[in-house]
């Protein structure tokens, strides 16, 4: 079985994050850069996949060099080898497109993603990619399993569970639950040194959408404490400050 597995470089959750002076781009100075905890969890099951079943996992991602330390970190946990789209994704149709592409060129059997990148939460790829490649996709999967060349994904829906099964190939975007995240050994850190990584080049697709500029939430107030013996303050303040009643 090959599996593709679609990673991006993402800041660091506990990153507190700041805008270049013109707010159109993240200060990236000083920011540490960690693989998509949901593309993880989609890396791993992939692994899994393939310890039972054999095959080979091939990780993909769409950023220039500085995302090559990630990468090898995904090397490093276990995956075969990599692809680098050398390009700036400018947005979801942009990413989608290349990974569409690599998929094309190499025939695989399942494309794993997480479900939606932390850093813009827009869960747009899975769904693009599938349709570009006319395959079927299953988002936001709680559980996988591969039977011959079925696979079933259990999804979390409104008050249950849903169990879906489609045939290979397809496009499964994965959520908490799927798989553990694995920490690499120091062997996996030495072999992902020689383990192949690929740079291609991307292809060119028209932009359909462009950043305008990015703006913080406001801060957060100041917390007003009011006696317990004073309701009458809260109910004043709620009229005439918080304005709510």
């Amino acid at each position: 079985m090959k599996i593709l597995v679609c990673i991006s470089s993402v800041p660091d959750t506990t990153t507190k994050i700041n805008f270049t002076p013109d707010n159109k781009s993240l200060l990236t100075q000083g920011v540490q850069f960690i693989i998509n905890p949901y593309d993880e969890i989609a890396l791993t099951r992939a692994l899994e996949l393939t310890e039972k079943e054999g095959g080979k996992v091939t990780v993909i991602t769409v950023g220039d060099h500085s995302t090559e330390p990630v990468i090898r970190k995904a090397l490093a946990v276990g995956a075969n080898d990599a692809i680098r789209v050398d390009a700036v994704p400018r947005d979801a149709f942009f990413t989608a497109s290349q990974i569409a592409k690599a998929a094309t060129e190499n025939n695989y059997d399942l494309i794993l993603c997480g479900h939606e990148s932390i850093d813009y939460n827009g869960a747009r790829i899975p769904s693009m990619v599938a349709e570009m490649l006319r395959i079927p996709s299953v988002t936001i999967c709680k559980k996988l399993t591969i039977e011959g060349k079925v696979l079933t994904a259990e999804r979390e829906i409104e008050g249950g569970k849903e169990v879906v099964e489609c045939p290979l190939p397809a496009v499964v975007s994965a959520s908490e639950g799927m798989a553990a995240p694995r920490i690499p050994n120091m062997r996996g850190i030495m072999s992902a040194r020689t383990k192949p990584l690929a740079v291609t080049q991307a292809v060119d697709v028209p932009k359909l959408s462009e950043v305008i500029g990015y703006d913080k939430p406001q801060p957060r107030s100041t917390v007003q404490l009011i006696p317990a013996d004073q309701p009458e303050k809260l109910i004043e303040l709620l009229h005439t400050q918080a304005r709510v009643i």
